[in-house]
């Protein structure tokens, strides 16, 4: 049995450039703004929302103070409308990919930990094998999920798990913590117990107060509320901090290996995993360009860190948003 599906006029009008203009105007949070991304007139990003609200039945973006937020439905039709605009883009590239020739950007968010020990060789590889391409990196602190959600980027890299059904995830390496302190200090002597450790004076990094290391909940699991008398932005101000002072950091042990030469490695009294992965967006998720940069991040962290659980493809995560 045929089964016609009929459309209304506003909505048969609907065509690929007005649902890129809702996504340009759900991702900038300004009609102003989405113009000068999609280089038209503001004009004309008005009309096409008109069309839209029309089509829908709904005002799709509410003014809110200074910018615009989508309503329920406008974040919904947002989302299903990138997914469409991403099946196009694949459905019209060639189906061969070729780095060498490869045009576009690929924009990148991390942190300290990922970008010792990753992004050096990634980008060597990147200029090498698509030379036409651009690279970005990005500090991600504790904003990543909010960059990709956004498009301020299209690939974190983090311990820190992105939940929602529109996001992706590849293991890329593990690590565990360790501690680094002067080797004058008493804990650089033998192996520290629990006890010594939490008698010390810390530091810790805390991305501006935004962030709390993994140890800190498996400490607190035990009853054990640590606090810190020294708080510091990023790791990379450690090695000249720790120095002559009573202090111990609790880092990652990659990190904290590259300071051994200058200060004493201990280990952390407790077992606490760290696992780095890959997130990624259904936007980029069938783009050529992006599935090679997110391949190349996972052979370079495979040789070298030996790649911990890096498996082969994207595992889509499911949850709340």
């Amino acid at each position: 049995m045929e089964v016609k599906v009929m459309l209304s006029d506003e909505l048969a009008s609907v065509d690929l450039a007005t649902l890129q203009t809702l996504v340009a105007v759900q991702d900038r949070a300004s009609f102003s703004d989405a113009s000068q991304l999609l280089g038209v007139n503001q004009s004309t990003i008005s009309y096409a929302i008109k069309r839209l609200r029309k089509a829908f039945n709904d005002p799709l973006f509410v003014r809110q103070g200074n910018s615009i937020v989508a309503t329920d439905k406008g974040e919904q039709l947002a989302q299903q409308a990138r997914g469409i605009l991403e099946q196009m883009a694949a459905l019209s590239s060639p189906s061969g990919f070729d780095p060498a020739t490869a045009e576009g950007s690929v924009t990148v968010s991390c942190n300290h930990h990922e970008r010792m020990f990753v992004i050096p060789d990634f980008v060597r590889r990147a200029q090498k094998e698509a030379p036409k391409a651009t690279i970005h990196i990005f500090e991600s602190a504790v904003d990543g999920k909010q960059q990709l959600k956004q498009n301020t980027c299209d690939i974190v890299l983090g311990p820190v798990a992105i939940l929602g059904d529109i996001y992706y995830r590849r293991k890329l390496f593990t690590d565990h913590y360790a501690c680094v302190m002067d080797p004058a200090h008493p804990l650089a002597q033998g192996t520290p117990t629990l006890d010594r450790y939490c008698a010390a004076r810390h530091v810790a990094v805390t991305h501006n107060g935004r962030w709390e290391a993994l140890y800190f909940a498996a400490l607190r699991a035990t009853g054990i509320e640590l606090q810190p008398e020294v708080t510091v932005s990023s790791h990379d101000i450690l090695e000249r901090l720790i120095p002559g002072s009573q202090l111990v950091a609790t880092i990652p042990y990659r990190l904290a290996r590259r300071l051994s030469d200058r200060l004493a490695l201990r280990p952390f009294p407790m077992d606490v995993f760290i696992q780095v992965d890959i997130y990624w967006t259904e936007r980029t998720h069938h783009s050529g360009l992006h599935r090679w940069a997110r391949q190349i991040l996972a052979e370079v962290a495979e040789k070298n860190l030996g790649g911990g659980d890096v498996h082969k493809g994207g595992d889509r995560l499911t949850g709340g948003r």
